[in-house]
């Protein structure tokens, strides 16, 4: 359990973006620009949505507000910083850019993020790297408009101050965070994600359900030391406005995610997802994550020869969602004892039928694992190539995420990750 601190926090904090959803919101964001002022927009994107014609279709409906656009589709999907600082060269040379709309996945919205920071204020990509990767420098100027249209279902990057990448030379996923970061506006429109095969829906769909469970399991933000105004982050603890999120997404998440992945034409279960990823992304943005996602981190970063399904097969890859989801059943029966009421009651919006171990500490882990089954998740951190001969690197990758460890409602050692780790080699 985490100590009741001497001097116990009594303050929490909540951001998010202005929000517009719903079908055809998209239609609508050369107006929206149009009341920042702005008269030259960089629409970022991967080359995978831009064949689809929906970022193109952004760009030339602002002509009509005297907005000039260009579309940059040269984003990595599961970003690196080489990706970044490619793709900020490139908007530092063809700008300067009075705003940024960001047409895609996370991949799009995260580096749109790095652009906006790395265009708007100086230095280069490590001086802003969370510690102990980078800097963890903070901008010193602000930042211009950004407006975030996700085309998939699961990283609420649109509502977060968070942008993540793989450091290559490191082999470790980190990121950025910092509350300048946040989208302006995020417009949701359910009807761009239409086109998000089953694949991409299941592994972007964990990310949104892991999202809500961690931000749901966190520490209490009064179980941290009280803070001085100008120390406060945008992770503060699980709190009352992040727990309203949290279930609502899990209610969601119960009636559609199934639906989602085997029946991608359901305008219903699509527009649940969408919405679903979005309030989410409002609770973990506020409140944040743990386990799951300090794991996560050197799960993609240390991948060897997995291709998932329904994404590009030029290399391999662990998607985001997917990482994120391996070690999710071992680490909620890790963090049972902190808070059994909450994971309990985290089940039970999830899946209000499901049967009753007769451990209670079984229940969320259980009905993780028969979803992830359901939706063809991979068994475990063994069927994306890893062995127990990987733990120790593992380990000191997620020991490296003490920004995410911090949220965690246990204290947690090398030894427990090592444990869930291991555990985690199968699931069923």
């Amino acid at each position: 359990m985490t100590a009741q601190p001497a001097n116990p926090e009594s303050v929490f904090t909540y951001g998010a973006p202005q929000l517009k959803f719903g079908t055809g919101a998209s239609d609508e964001i050369g107006y929206d620009l149009s009341q920042y002022g702005v008269r030259r927009v960089l629409v970022v994107t991967d080359s995978g949505v831009a064949a689809t014609g929906i970022p193109q279709r952004v760009a030339d409906q602002m002509a009509q507000f005297d907005i000039e656009a260009h579309v940059f589709d040269g984003v990595h999907v599961e970003p690196t910083d080489q990706s970044l600082v490619a793709a900020i060269e490139q908007a530092r040379e063809s700008g300067p850019w009075d705003a940024f709309v960001a047409v895609g996945g996370g991949s799009s919205i995260d580096t749109a993020k790095a652009i906006n920071l790395l265009t708007s204020n100086p230095g280069e990509l490590m001086d802003y790297i969370n510690v102990p990767v980078g800097k963890g420098q903070a901008p010193s100027k602000p930042l211009k408009p950004l407006v975030a249209v996700p085309t998939t279902t699961g990283t609420g990057s649109e509502s977060t101050t968070i942008c993540v990448m793989d450091v290559l030379s490191l082999k470790v996923k980190t990121g950025i965070s910092h509350a300048r970061l946040r989208p302006t506006l995020a417009v949701i429109d359910p009807s761009l994600t239409f086109t998000q095969p089953a694949g991409v829906t299941a592994a972007a769909g964990m990310d949104i359900l892991c999202h809500a469970l961690e931000s749901y399991t966190a520490r209490w933000y009064t179980t941290y030391d009280r803070k001085n105004p100008e120390q406060r982050v945008p992770y503060c603890g699980s709190n009352p406005i992040s727990d309203m999120w949290s279930e609502k997404a899990l209610s969601l998440l119960a009636g559609s995610f199934r639906q989602a992945v085997r029946h991608g034409d359901d305008a219903q279960a699509r527009s649940d997802m969408a919405i679903a990823a979005t309030f989410a992304g409002m609770g973990f943005g506020n409140a944040g994550v743990h386990i799951p996602h300090a794991n996560a981190y050197p799960i993609a970063g240390q991948v060897k020869d997995f291709h998932p399904k329904d994404y590009p097969a030029d290399e391999p890859m662990v998607p985001h969602g997917m990482s994120v989801a391996l070690t999710a059943p071992e680490a909620f029966r890790f963090t049972f004892e902190a808070s059994p009421e909450r994971h309990l009651r985290a089940a039970e919006l999830l899946a209000p039928n499901a049967d009753r171990p007769s451990d209670p500490a079984e229940l969320l882990p259980t009905v993780l694992a028969e979803l992830m089954r359901d939706i063809d998740i991979p068994n475990g951190i063994g069927a994306v190539g890893f062995d127990e001969g990987d733990v120790d690197d593992l380990v000191e990758g997620t020991m490296k995420q003490q920004r995410l460890l911090a949220t965690c409602p246990r204290e947690v050692t090398e030894d427990d990750i090592a444990g869930i780790f291991t555990r985690s080699m199968s699931l069923w």
